[in-house]
């Protein structure tokens, strides 16, 4: 477990351990023999059943609530909220990458996918007793799905201060107008809540200008308009386009207090991107392994690709770029365990810009080897690609995160001052 003192500088690795607790250690197996024995065999009938229904079709698989089940009976379940797992976020990240595996089912499965987690963190820190019982609770339990209504198509909103979705106050109620759009889980029938972050005072300082409020999705005056496809492919949980006109909730729906809409988004948004980013890292892994089979199965030119120097470069390669960044992403979490989520923003910005460059590189080399067959959906790689390549951009592009970066290395304390 990490052993960071306080005052200790986040930067610095020498008093750094990443051994998982005994508790995780123990989630870590039960979730291997799970992700063996009924995720990866239930892909099939998953696929399957999205083929039959449609892209468009947003109609969970069945399949999906019988992994769920199973999960839970293991104690697979809310891993990522510490205080309800009793585990760490250091401990958490090694789990997360072994659910990147199996992206379209072990999240959910878990309880652990974006954006639920994130709303249920948000409502675990910030929500009043009436909310949590209200939303929290059953999303705690799996019953609901919740999306995040935040970016919108007419400005620029990798600056949230951008934002034009206005909340005016109406006596006891919020009333609201805007139009968003890549608000992912609202196409999902399962979705019974949006977190709508919007503009309450134009006039007040820059950060304190929004706030978020708990729309229920049935709520009149609020609309899906569309799911937007990712790379030509469709989520099953949507990524859509969602239009706000006046909609009225009580001004008890506001999360947290008016105006402080910008730091709750800063608080969800720092344990979230590590999470994202050690489920890449299983991604990665899972193309890897995939690269290493086909190069083994594979003969051209009288032997093995395996055997072809430029595939062992690839094979290798990968394997450095994926233990490199999964260290970045360790150091993260434990920072954020031992100092908290503003103490570890440059290494999760740093974990955000280079999880993607490396999931993809090596993705992209698993295509290459596979041929014709690494564009198709035969195997799992282009799906895979297009969500990671899309990683770039949300929760932050890496123009933004680089930027973070940058501004923050000239307070760097430097014991060694030549």
């Amino acid at each position: 477990m990490t052993t960071f003192a306080p005052g200790d500088d986040p930067f610095d690795v020498a008093g750094l351990d990443l051994t998982p607790s005994p508790r995780a250690q123990e989630l870590r197996a039960s979730l291997v023999e799970f992700m063996n024995e009924h995720v990866f065999p239930a892909e099939a009938d998953y696929h399957a059943f999205r083929h039959s229904v449609g892209p468009q079709d947003h109609t969970p698989a069945p399949v999906l609530e019988t992994l769920k089940s199973e999960a839970r009976r293991r104690g697979l379940w809310n891993l990522f909220l510490p205080d309800v797992a009793g585990i760490s976020q250091l401990d958490y990240a090694g789990l997360a990458e072994i659910t990147g595996w199996s992206l379209e089912l072990a999240p959910e499965a878990t309880n652990g996918a974006a954006p639920d987690t994130g709303n249920m963190e948000l409502l675990h820190m910030f929500g009043t007793p009436e909310q949590q019982a209200r939303w929290l609770r059953p999303l705690l339990e799996g019953t609901i799905r919740s999306g995040f209504a935040m970016t919108e198509k007419a400005v620029a909103s990798s600056d949230a201060t951008n934002i034009e979705t206005r909340i005016e106050r109406d006596g006891d109620e919020y009333v609201i107008n805007g139009r968003k759009w890549w608000t992912s889980g609202a196409a999902d029938p399962r979705c019974a809540l949006l977190i709508v972050m919007g503009k309450t005072d134009p006039e007040a300082p820059k950060h304190r200008q929004q706030s978020m409020v708990l729309v229920p999705t049935d709520t009149p005056g609020v609309e899906i308009v569309r799911d937007l496809p990712v790379f030509g492919r469709h989520d099953q949980h949507g990524h859509c386009e969602v239009l706000l006109r006046d909609v009225r909730v009580p001004v008890t729906s506001v999360l947290g207090e008016q105006g402080a809409g910008f730091a709750l988004a800063q608080a969800r948004l720092g344990p979230g991107r590590i999470h994202h980013c050690m489920r890449a890292l299983g991604a990665a892994e899972r193309a890897l392994d995939l690269l290493v089979r086909r190069a083994h199965d594979r003969v051209a030119f009288g032997k093995p690709l395996a055997e072809q120097g430029m595939v062992q470069r690839d094979i290798a390669e990968s394997r450095i770029a994926i233990d490199q960044v999964r260290l970045l992403c360790q150091h993260a979490a434990a920072v954020i365990d031992a100092h908290g989520n503003k103490a570890a923003a440059s290494l999760v910005s740093m974990a955000k810009v280079a999880v993607p460059r490396a999931a993809l590189e090596v993705i992209d080399r698993a295509i290459q080897v596979h041929g014709g067959a690494g564009i198709s959906d035969d195997v799992p790689l282009a799906m895979m690609y297009g969500w990671h390549r899309a990683m770039r951009i949300f929760d932050g592009p890496d123009e933004v995160h680089l930027r973070g970066v940058a501004r923050a290395e000239p307070g760097r304390e430097r014991v060694l001052r030549p």
